[in-house]
């Protein structure tokens, strides 16, 4: 007889509650009165785990007294590879009931070998001084490769920890006391974790359930983002199950290979909220022109379809709605937001049902003055910038220029940020948490940006901004330019950036290249300088290298400042000839 496995409904069963709570810990005792849960499914869309709230929470708490039976004690961390699995849950929530801090770490990301990633995990763990080490069994050899030789209290899987033997006190958690560590996405060589107390937490779920995407009774979620990232973590899977709302988790790792899986469990299940950077629309509209979706295909219900992670592009989302109107979605569901792992995870949304709001403004005057001046398009040059909607409520951010000075309306600037969601600090980093938070609480972002009807819109990163006789250019905009118009060069296959030569600035622009033969190459970096030049008026280092060498964030954003560092020390190299 074949077992039907059965999904958590979307109905709560009881009252509906989005705030309130004191604790990630109180919340979830609360939806294990609920019939909803979480629920995991395969790559393919198969169903292998449903977890209703009222198990998990009995399960975090028997984990919660065996980590403490194992002379674990409260405010110990303890390192979680977050696969998109029931132990990562389960073991996340137990360290919550226990008093200790858990600090999810990056799946093994494709084409950057064992080496890399045992070391970066292993940084981690001492960074944080973790006592404690998870992950599935088929990473264990790698978890045992980072952090056998740092002494912990355990290194291996949940269904391996010693049972508990004795009953354990549970500490109740205090508002000040850390939540959990997230490490930023871009950490590699310095890995900073982020400190988050509970209380920041609770702040930023509660705007993010009230005002941000503004909750109801019959929302469920749908993520496939991966929960070592702030977006996947806190607005993905905690805040739902703040809300006690059902939730329907695809493995990141399987994204890529299967996009199409993602709609067809929001079809499916009925989802009504579900989050992504550009990237992963443009993936569904890729594998869409290759293989017709499915006639049965209803994304109807998908009432907020958020933009995070990445700066959002208009024409991406457009093709989006295109490709997938005749399938029920509607435009006006797109959902913009900003955000980043220092304030919790979300700083501002873009109120579902608006759909996009586009700035089109002159290129010219935002690159030389800084203003920003809307245009029809009758411009030689012309760029289109996504509202993120408003700051949250209980928060404040200016823009300032670099003297500190505060900017108004339709000037670029920095993003300053305050209130009850900002982290803690860099943990046991004082220096770098001097660096960008100060004494009155405002947070240096390092994104530039305006504001436009009092909506954030992004521009770019600080770091990142190349700066060519005055100009102000955004790498993006060429990496753009040039994924949009060379027909050879897919997202993600370009990174600019601008490196000293004597006492010039040279801009340098790496391809990845699929061409085999030298006539072939040549052509593409041709073609690749007459874009810039006709679009930007730039001038140029096209270098053209390997595929799948451009180094990129744990959360998949291509890393600009990686790129620099190993086109200059010589781990990215020009392609030899064939």
């Amino acid at each position: 007889m074949i077992e039907i496995t059965i999904p958590t409904p979307t109905e709560r069963g009881i009252p509906f509650k989005a705030s309130g709570f004191r604790s990630f810990t109180e919340a979830l005792d609360y939806a294990s009165q609920c019939k909803t849960g979480i629920n995991f499914f395969s790559g393919r869309g198969v169903i292998e785990e449903v977890l209703p709230y009222k198990k998990l929470r009995a399960q975090s708490v028997a984990l919660a007294e065996q980590l403490i039976s194992i002379g674990l004690q409260a405010g110990d961390r303890v390192a979680i590879i977050a696969e998109s699995d029931g132990n990562f849950l389960r073991i996340f929530a137990a360290c919550q009931y226990a008093g200790l801090i858990p600090m999810p770490m990056p799946l093994p990301a494709a084409f950057r070998g064992r080496s890399g990633y045992v070391d970066q995990t292993r940084r981690m763990i001492l960074t944080a001084g973790a006592k404690a080490a998870f992950g599935p069994s088929a990473m264990l050899s790698l978890l045992h490769e980072a952090a056998d030789v740092l002494e912990l209290e355990y290194i291996g899987t949940v269904e391996e920890l010693p049972k508990l033997k004795n009953s354990t006190y549970l500490p109740e958690p205090t508002m000040s006391g850390l939540a959990y560590l997230q490490f930023s996405s871009g950490s590699t060589r310095a890995p900073k974790g982020v400190a988050i107390t509970h209380e920041a937490f609770i702040a930023n779920t509660t705007a993010i359930s009230l005002s941000g995407m503004t909750i109801r009774q019959d929302d469920r979620c749908t993520t496939w983002l991966p929960f070592y990232h702030d977006l996947g973590l806190v607005g993905c899977l905690l805040t739902p199950i703040m809300t006690q709302m059902s939730i329907d988790v695809i493995p990141t790792r399987d994204f890529a290979k299967r996009p199409m899986t993602w709609l067809s469990t929001i079809s499916k299940y009925g989802g009504t909220l579900s989050f992504g950077p550009t990237f992963g629309y443009e993936l569904c509209v890729r594998r869409a022109e290759r293989a017709k979706p499915p006639m049965d295909l209803d994304l109807s219900t998908w009432r907020a379809a958020g933009i995070g992670g990445d700066m959002v592009r208009p024409s991406v989302l457009n093709n989006f709605s295109k490709t997938f109107s005749d399938f029920g979605f509607e435009a006006n569901s797109f959902s913009p937001s900003y955000g980043m792992a220092e304030a919790t995870v979300a700083i501002s949304f873009h109120e579902p049902g608006r759909g996009l709001i586009v700035d089109t403004v002159d290129l010219n005057m935002l690159e030389n003055e800084g203003r920003v001046i809307e245009t029809s398009g009758d411009t030689d040059r012309i760029r289109s910038f996504v509202r993120c909607g408003k700051i949250l409520p209980g928060h404040e951010l200016e823009v300032r220029d670099p003297s500190g000075s505060v900017l108004p309306e339709k000037r670029v600037g920095t993003f300053f940020l305050r209130g009850p969601s900002t982290m803690k600090g860099y943990d046991g980093l004082p220096e770098e948490t001097a660096d960008v938070l100060d004494e009155q609480g405002w947070l240096n972002t390092g994104d530039l940006g305006y504001l436009s009807d009092g909506e954030i819109v992004i521009t770019g990163r600080a770091k990142d901004l190349i700066i060519m006789n005055g100009r102000n250019i955004w790498p993006q905009d060429i990496e753009w330019s040039v994924e949009r118009d060379i027909s050879l060069c897919r997202t993600g296959d370009v990174s600019a950036f601008s490196v000293q030569n004597g006492n010039d600035e040279t801009i340098v622009v790496l391809v990845q290249c699929r061409a085999t033969s030298t006539e072939a190459r040549e052509s593409l970096r041709t073609e690749i300088e007459r874009v810039i030049s006709g679009v930007h008026g730039l001038q140029c280092q096209v270098v053209l290298v390997p595929h799948n060498s451009l180094p990129h964030t744990s959360s998949g954003k291509l890393s600009r400042t990686k790129s620099r560092i190993q086109y200059l020390d010589g781990t990215i190299a020009e392609l030899s000839a064939p």
